[in-house]
């Protein structure tokens, strides 16, 4: 028996040896499962799923099959969507594991989903580290090609091949163990195996006690198995199905049940079985199980309709203002236990479920805590377990203010070596308790919970404390709040419904933020989701220069909650990026890009402008889910047909890479429609000034309730032509017809009677029902609501029955549905409806009438244009827009227009040009007049004075004294002005002159007391 053979004799006989570890997860999982077999190979996981799905998300995809091609409702097998593709690859897997090994499918899910593991402690390697084991167990000189590959995986090589390879650490793994594997076949590791010896490795914290267990790895695994178990170790297993995917292939609560508790464990273990549902005691939070936050909302910019949201009423019209911290959001999970130092123990997740208990501590006692140590009297007596939610902020106590959130974990880190110096530290504000003493509190109001939280903790200085708030009633308490903020350098303000419950994992209106708003931006920052690359020219060539983004479409049709990966077009960015986030953004998605193909576009994925024309096509695209997130400021939106949404950024500007999200939580179509909503209410509020009075109700009497439609007395008097165009079909008519001819219900449905439809009075009564209707009815918001069918207008069955008395003696085919025809759409139905008419929404397929062309001839006589010459603030506006798209294109930013339209302001005026001081560390004069110097070369306005309205920048030296940086904040906050300008220091001049591009002021804000 070789080495190997005995590895497996000892695995198969430890197997039906239950381990004490087993033991004690049998009696804490009483219904879990257990498998009858051993599991599968490690190879077959990515034989039989990884590399299906990722052949999968390779291969191009065009525009759905013609639903003429499937027939009316039917669909091919051959013609499955990606999605059905991928759903029947990783129900295979799944059925194959419930049959061959059994109903425990953790081992597996722990490797395919690696993520989303919160059972397993983080490894502490990254590629850097792997590159140097790696080198040491091929025994590679470092300073060879391959060593010098696996070192610096970042950096092109020598070889064309590296070359390609740079960026995509993984790659360059396989082509180095390729050339030396110890295997050239599979080996025989089997999933628990490789479990186990992830465990060793996550418990391993030296490289001696790392190079052994990876050293194994690879003597039994080939190159292609090390190259799916390194991205396993780094957690970037991106094979083109997302964890909902899975999740809903394996049971139909699996998704919800990961959300409130982010537990792979609970998800296989209680859900083994998919006909047993998820039962409602446990639907809710759970201490010590980690659960997705309730979330604010985007902010308005009408302080009134921000209260109006907030629900009062007018014995309780009373809101809560809270400042918005800059810092982490943090969950605390407290319990009592006598096992442990201290008598509690304590859980630290984040918004994204990263266990940070390792960093601030799991006990009263853990010395390498950096907030639990401090926490001893923190909890009132009797207070055995709770949940808390707030923020968790870097304190700087000799300043006495926060640090920005780039210094949070720093300064753990450091109060773990020294707990009681006087540096920065964490300090945890809490604004919420969930769970007290076992009791789910998320049902009861925020005032009851805060009431309950008060009489639940006490506040440890500077180190743990209850986040404070203020009643208000009205919005200058709103503004006064607002400008004290701005003074102090904070990020904003919350307003939260103190009636309202905990939702979780919800974005709602009982919590909205507020954020001052600066010159040259259009409110909110805008997560938008990469879709398109660019290539650039210049100094950007040879690279993407420019990305398109888009907005994730909302897919309220799936009937099983999957999330849709389609994105509409919605702008380009090209500036703000530094060489540094060129580098990061390349890193992150190097492999994923594929080139556009015009003929055969990614219409399942990225859907543009035009058509066929394919307006602001990119050279390169990616899908979402293997894409990165950028964080975007703009000037404004404004209406463009150049990107599917119909609507732009204008001047959109990078700001940063926000790799805490991904293309799930990247904002969406309906998103962005709220916040355009809210946009256009204010500009109406803006427009007319309404008084306040109340309006006397007109007394009507009430109209009996009666079915649309029926009455005792109705007669069908109506018959029309006859014919064979609905046989077939199934319909629904809800409501009698409004436009453009006004027929009854019941003359309606005679109409598709004569004409060989079948008549319902529910839409579940047959299959695939045409719904119609033409009013809001009762029945009809229902239909919408549940978003599973679209809802026609009767216009269609009129005009279906006017084209087939056209059309006589041609065969009876029904006329595609145009935008006219929808009273409510699918999404799934966009693209098909879109593609029946032209731009001006003439129809492709019927015959208009006299009243329709007159109306399309006026409307492109309207679209021409005016042929006037517009005057010459409108044509620098032009030649601005015009110069932006090129260097959103990757041109380079002609000199002098770097800094165009921005008015800037030096609050330390420069007489005469002062001296250089060394070149090493030149003076605050020399700074400052290079800095004004530099903006007025590159188009800026300096003006003198700080009451300028037009103000966008102020521009300071960065050794100011913070006294004087808190001064000037104070009086700008203080200015009638909404908006507000940005201070900066002379860093921004010089960094954006240096980069070409308007780089984003928050990197460049000075500190202040």
């Amino acid at each position: 028996m070789d080495e190997e053979e005995a590895s497996n004799h000892e695995k198969s006989h430890s197997y039906s040896q239950p381990s004490q570890q087993d033991s004690n997860l049998d009696e804490k999982y009483p219904n879990r499962p257990h498998n009858h077999s051993q599991t599968l190979p490690f190879h077959e996981l990515f034989e039989t799923l990884f590399n299906p799905l990722s052949e999968l998300s390779k291969k191009p995809t065009g525009s759905a099959v013609p639903r003429r091609k499937l027939g009316p409702h039917g669909q091919s097998a051959a013609n499955l969507t990606p999605h059905e593709k991928r759903r029947d690859v990783i129900e295979r897997f799944i059925s194959r594991w419930r049959k061959e090994v059994g109903d425990d499918i953790y081992p597996a899910f722990r490797l395919i989903l690696p993520d989303k593991d919160r059972d397993r402690a983080m490894y502490g390697i990254k590629e850097k580290a792997i590159g140097k084991l790696l080198v040491k167990i091929m025994k590679i000189d470092k300073n060879s090609e391959d060593g010098f590959n696996l070192l610096n995986w970042k950096l092109p090589g020598q070889l064309a091949t590296s070359r390609f390879m740079a960026g995509d650490f993984t790659r360059r793994c396989y082509d180095v163990i390729s050339k030396r594997p110890m295997r050239t076949e599979v080996g025989n590791m089997s999933i628990e195996e490789v479990n186990d010896k992830l465990d060793q490795l996550s418990n391993a914290s030296k490289e001696d006690e790392q190079l052994p267990i990876l050293s194994e790895f690879y003597r039994r695994m080939n190159p292609e198995e090390m190259l799916w178990l390194i991205r396993i170790i780094l957690r970037q297993l991106k094979v083109g199905a997302t964890e909902r995917t899975l999740f809903n292939v394996w049971h139909p609560d699996a998704a919800n049940l990961y959300s409130i508790s982010s537990s792979l464990r609970r998800v296989c273990w209680e859900l083994h079985d998919p006909n047993i549902r998820l039962g409602a005691e446990n639907s809710g939070i759970s201490l010590m199980q980690c659960f997705q936050p309730q979330l604010a909302q985007f902010q308005m910019q009408s302080f009134d309709r921000m209260i109006a949201r907030m629900r009062g009423t007018e014995e309780d019209p009373v809101f809560w203002i809270e400042e918005k911290l800059d810092g982490e959001r943090m969950q605390l999970h407290m319990q009592s236990d006598s096992s442990v130092p201290g008598g509690r123990r304590f859980r630290f997740w984040s918004r994204k479920a990263k266990d940070y208990t390792y960093l601030y501590g799991k006990s009263l006692e853990d010395p390498n805590g950096a907030l639990a140590r401090h926490l001893k009297n923190a909890f009132a007596d009797g207070v055995n377990s709770l949940i808390l939610d707030g923020e968790m902020i870097a304190w700087n106590p000799e300043q006495g203010a926060p640090e920005p959130f780039g210094t949070l974990k720093t300064a753990a880190l450091a109060e773990q070596r020294n707990p009681f110096s006087n540096g920065t530290r964490p300090l945890f504000r809490v604004f919420d308790l969930l769970l007290l003493n076992g009791y789910d509190l998320t049902r009861y109001t925020l005032r009851d919970r805060r009431n309950a939280l008060q009489k639940s903790v006490k506040s440890v200085y500077r180190r743990f404390e209850v986040h404070p708030y203020e009643e208000a009633t009205d919005k200058t308490q709103i503004e006064a709040a607002l400008r004290r903020v701005v003074a102090e350098a904070s990020e904003g303000l919350v307003l939260k419904n103190p009636r309202s419950p905990y939702r979780l994992n919800e974005r709602h209106d009982d919590w909205m933020k507020v954020k001052p708003e600066y010159m040259t931006e259009f409110g909110e920052s805008l997560d938008l989701i990469v879709i398109g690359g660019y290539y650039g020219s210049g100094h950007l060539g040879g690279g993407l220069a420019s990305f398109l983004c888009g907005l994730r479409v909302d897919n309220a049709s799936s009937s099983q909650g999957n999330m849709s990966t389609k994105c509409y077009s919605f702008c380009k960015v090209g500036g703000g990026f530094t060489a540094a986030d060129y580098a990061n953004i390349r890193h992150h998605t190097d492999g994923k890009w594929m080139d556009w193909n015009p003929k055969n576009p990614p219409t399942a994925y990225i859907e543009l402008a035009g058509g066929n024309a394919q307006h602001e096509r990119p050279d390169q695209w990616i899908k979402p889910e293997d894409s990165v997130v950028l964080c975007v400021k703009a000037a404004s939106v404004s209406i463009s047909d150049q990107f599917r949404v119909g609507l732009t950024l204008r001047f959109p500007r990078f700001k940063r890479l926000r790799m805490d999200k991904d293309w799930k939580s990247a904002l969406s179509m309906q998103e962005f429609l709220d916040l355009k909503s809210n946009v256009e209410q204010e500009q109406k509020e803006k427009e007319f000034s309404v008084e306040n009075f109340r309006k006397k109700r007109v007394k009507r009497p009430k109209k009996e309730l009666t079915v649309a439609g029926y009455s005792p007395s109705a007669e069908v008097k109506y018959e029309g032509p006859s014919g064979h165009i609905f046989d077939g079909f199934n319909f629904f008519i809800l409501t009698d017809s409004v436009a453009p001819i006004k027929k009854s219900k019941a003359e309606l449905e005679q109409l598709v009677k004569l004409n060989g439809g079948k008549i319902y009075q529910t839409n579940k009564a047959a299959p695939n029902t045409v719904c119609i209707a033409d009013r809001r009815t009762v029945k009809a918001a229902s239909l919408q609501k549940n978003g599973d069918v679209s809802i026609i207008r009767p216009s269609w069955i009129l005009d279906c029955v006017r084209q087939n008395e056209i059309d006589a003696g041609l065969p009876d085919l029904l006329l595609p549905l145009e935008p006219r025809h929808m009273f409510f759409t699918t999404p799934s139905k966009e693209e098909e409806v879109l593609t029946s008419v032209d731009q001006f929404n003439d129809s492709y397929a019927r015959d208009v009438t006299r009243e329709e062309l007159v109306s399309l001839l006026d409307k492109m006589s309207a679209d021409k244009g005016s042929s006037d010459v517009p005057p010459r603030g409108e044509a620098t506006k032009k030649l601005r827009e015009v110069i932006q798209e090129r260097v959103d294109a990757g041109w380079d930013l002609p000199c002098g227009w770097l800094f165009q339209n921005l008015t800037l302001f030096f609050p330390d005026q420069i007489t005469q040009v002062p001296d250089s001081g060394n070149s090493e560390h030149p003076s605050c004069g020399y700074r400052l007049c290079l800095a004004r110097n530099t903006a007025r070369f590159a188009g800026a306005t300096v003006v003198n004075d700080c009451e300028d309205p037009s103000i966008t920048h102020v521009v300071v030296d960065p050794d100011t004294p913070s006294t004087e940086i808190a001064t000037l904040r104070k009086t700008l906050s203080a200015r009638a002005d909404k908006k507000l300008p940005h201070i900066v220091t002379t860093e921004w001049i010089k960094e954006s002159w240096e980069q070409q591009s308007l780089l984003d002021e928050d990197r460049y804000h000075p500190r202040s007391a």
